[in-house]
């Protein structure tokens, strides 16, 4: 049986939730045009995901980014000033939440981006959301774990990644590697149904070359099925 992943929001408002008190930054103040961070990078991807914003994920919060807010705006009954601030939030997470029927907590957040910084340090904000990307695969995949934590910490068919072995995976992540944890846990899937990723440089194994089906690369990684 199919298991279900987690989604539900990214800047949690601070009634809500901390990411883990040291690590994890808490709620943001409104956003609007002229911004340009990673906050903006996760704002589209859920803009995105829910059909209303469609062009390229860059992270600065534009002309199209701000008339993608005005008409989420308006199709839910808020002021509609391409300001992305509490109620806009609050209402577009609502709405996430709803049409995926998915949650997700800050435990899931925590170590995937821990996962993501150690894999894909230096890796450009893709490369990050597609190494989430296998990760949650493998969640909603039967022959593994039906968790994120349990996923990157399986050793069923030996060490799955390095960083749980040289212990890398617990360095603190960078907000970059954060938004990109979030962003594919809010349903973002640059590799598609990929479940396994490696740099073709530097592994030691061939084994994901000859046995897997080649998707793309990314960066340092190719990424498989």
């Amino acid at each position: 049986m199919k298991k279900t992943i987690f989604l539900l929001t990214l800047v949690l408002t601070l009634s809500l939730a901390v990411f883990t008190q040291s690590a994890f930054a808490s709620a943001p103040s409104a956003l609007k045009q002229g911004a340009s961070s990673y906050e903006v990078t996760t704002l589209q991807t859920i803009l995105k995901n829910q059909g209303y914003f469609n062009s390229e994920i860059t992270g600065y919060y534009g002309t199209e980014t701000k008339n993608a807010v005005t008409k989420f705006q308006k199709a839910n009954g808020l002021t509609a000033d391409g300001i992305f601030g509490t109620n806009t939030r609050n209402a577009l997470y609502a709405a996430a939440s709803q049409h995926y029927l998915r949650t997700y907590d800050d435990n899931d957040i925590y170590w995937l981006s821990r996962l993501i910084e150690a894999e894909a340090q230096g890796e450009s904000y893709t490369g990050k959301v597609a190494v989430g990307n296998c990760v949650l695969n493998r969640v909603i995949t039967d022959s593994y774990p039906n968790n994120v934590v349990k996923v990157i910490f399986d050793t069923n068919y030996g060490v799955q990644y390095q960083p749980t072995k040289n212990g890398t995976i617990y360095n603190t992540p960078s907000q970059s590697s954060v938004n990109a944890a979030v962003a594919a846990l809010e349903g973002a899937r640059p590799v598609g149904k990929c479940l396994f990723f490696y740099n073709p440089r530097t592994s030691a194994s061939s084994w994901i070359k000859n046995n897997r089906q080649y998707y793309t690369s990314i960066g340092n990684h190719d990424f498989h099925i």
